[in-house]
C-alpha cells in the first residue's frame, strides 16, 4: 500500500508537472531600473527587444548573445522595436521632442537608417523580412496615414486603401506579400492582403463589420483578428481562400492573434474580463496558457518553434517559450482527464489510508510544501 500511495503522489506531481508551461528569462534586464520585453527573435537568437525605463517610457533595444544595445536617435522621447529578419537587421520607431515619429531600419553593420514618409511629418516601422523590405505605415501630405512598402534604395510606396483614409500594414514575408489593415468608403476596416501583382485584396470579416491582419509566413498563410457578429474579436488564419475562426476554438474572451511561422503554427493572447491567457494553435490543436502558467505577451513565434514575448510579475520580463510547451488548458481534454484521473485515484488511496489508519491525522497539505 506504501508502494501504491508513493506511486500515486509521483503521478500526481507529474500531472501537476505537465500543466505548467515553461517559460524561459531571455536575462534581458533593463539598466534604467524597468521592465523588458521581446518582440521578435531569429534563429541566431538575436532580438528585437525593449526596455523601460523609471518612468515607465519604453526604449527600442537591440540584444545578442547577452549584450544589450539601447536603439536611440538625436532627440528621442521613446521607441520600439517590432521585428528582426535572419540577417539581424531590425525595424523600429522613434518618438521625437516634437512629437514626430521616424520609422528606421538598424543593423550592426549600418547603424540606424530613417526610413522617411509619404509626404507628412511622421512614419512608424512595423515588419521586415531578410531581403530588407519594409512597412509600416506614415502621414500623407494631406494628413491621413497610409500603409507603406520600403525596398532598400527606393522611395517608400503608398500602399493606399479600400476607398476610405487610413490603412497600416503590419507584416511581411520573404516573397514581399504585405499584410495589414485598411478602411473602406463607409469607415469599417478589413484586413488585406497586397502583392505587387495583385494589389490590395479585402480578406473580409468573420461577420462583424472590421478585421486586421497582423502576420503573413512565407507560405502565405495570414494571421489577425476580426469582430463577430455579436461584437466580440475572434484570432483568425486566413489560408488564401477561408478565414478560419480560431476563437471558436479559444472559447470565451476577445481572442488576437499576433504572429505565424512557416510551419503554420500560431500565436496569440485572449481576454477573459481581468484574465489573461496567451495561446498557441499548433497542428489542429489549441493550447491555452494563463498569465502566471505561461507569457503574458505572445508577440512573435520563429521557425524554432520559440514563442517570444514576456512574463509578468510585477513587471514585464522578456522571455520565451517552446510552442508545444504542455498547457495548462488543454481544449482536447487530454491533460485535464489524466489530471482528474490521478485526483481520483489519490482520493481513493486516502479513504483506504484513513479505513486502516483510523489513528492518523492526514493533511494533503503537507504533500505539497
Amino acid at each position: 500500500m506504501h508502494d501504491a500511495f508513493r506511486s500515486c503522489l509521483f503521478l500526481l506531481a507529474l500531472a501537476a508537472g505537465e500543466a505548467s508551461a515553461t517559460t524561459r528569462s531571455l536575462g534581458i534586464s533593463s539598466p534604467l531600473n524597468g521592465g523588458s520585453l521581446a518582440n521578435d527573435m531569429n534563429a541566431s537568437g538575436q532580438v528585437a527587444a525593449m526596455i523601460e525605463d523609471n518612468k515607465g517610457v519604453w526604449h527600442a533595444a537591440y540584444f545578442e548573445k547577452g549584450q544589450l544595445t539601447r536603439l536611440e536617435m538625436l532627440g528621442e522621447t521613446e521607441s520600439e522595436a517590432k521585428r528582426i529578419n535572419d540577417k539581424g537587421e531590425l525595424i523600429g520607431s522613434s518618438n521625437k521632442k516634437d512629437g514626430t515619429w521616424t520609422a528606421f531600419v538598424y543593423s550592426r553593420a549600418n547603424g540606424m537608417q530613417e526610413l522617411g514618409t509619404l509626404g507628412g511629418p511622421s512614419s512608424h516601422g512595423a515588419a521586415i523580412n531578410n531581403a530588407g523590405a519594409a512597412v509600416g505605415f506614415a502621414d500623407t501630405a494631406d494628413g491621413e496615414w497610409h500603409a507603406f512598402l520600403y525596398q532598400p534604395g527606393e522611395a517608400m510606396k503608398d500602399l493606399g486603401t479600400f476607398g476610405g483614409k487610413v490603412s497600416y500594414a503590419s507584416g511581411i514575408n520573404n516573397a514581399g506579400q504585405v499584410v495589414g489593415t485598411a478602411t473602406t468608403p463607409n469607415g469599417s476596416r478589413h484586413a488585406f492582403l497586397y502583392d505587387a501583382a495583385s494589389g490590395m485584396r479585402d480578406l473580409g470579416t468573420l461577420g462583424g463589420r472590421y478585421s486586421s491582419a497582423t502576420a503573413i509566413n512565407d507560405k502565405g498563410m495570414v494571421v489577425g483578428t476580426s469582430e463577430m457578429k455579436d461584437r466580440s474579436w475572434h484570432a483568425f488564419v486566413h489560408d488564401g481562400t477561408t478565414m478560419k475562426d480560431l476563437g471558436a476554438l479559444i472559447g470565451p474572451g476577445d481572442s488576437f492573434a499576433s504572429a505565424i511561422n512557416n510551419a503554420g503554427h500560431v500565436v496569440g493572447s485572449v481576454d477573459r474580463g481581468d484574465k489573461r491567457i496567451s495561446f498557441v494553435w499548433r497542428d489542429n490543436k489549441m493550447l491555452l496558457h494563463p498569465a502566471g502558467k505561461g507569457l503574458y505577451l505572445t508577440n512573435a513565434i520563429n521557425n524554432q518553434e520559440q514563442v517570444i514575448g514576456a512574463t509578468y510579475d510585477r513587471g514585464l520580463n522578456a522571455a520565451t517559450m517552446q510552442s508545444n510547451a504542455a498547457p495548462f488548458v488543454d481544449l482536447g481534454g487530454t491533460k485535464i482527464l489524466g489530471f482528474n484521473i490521478v485526483m481520483l485515484l489519490l482520493a481513493s488511496i486516502v479513504v483506504i489510508y484513513r479505513k486502516r489508519f483510523r489513528g492518523l491525522l492526514f493533511r494533503p497539505n503537507n504533500f505539497y510544501g
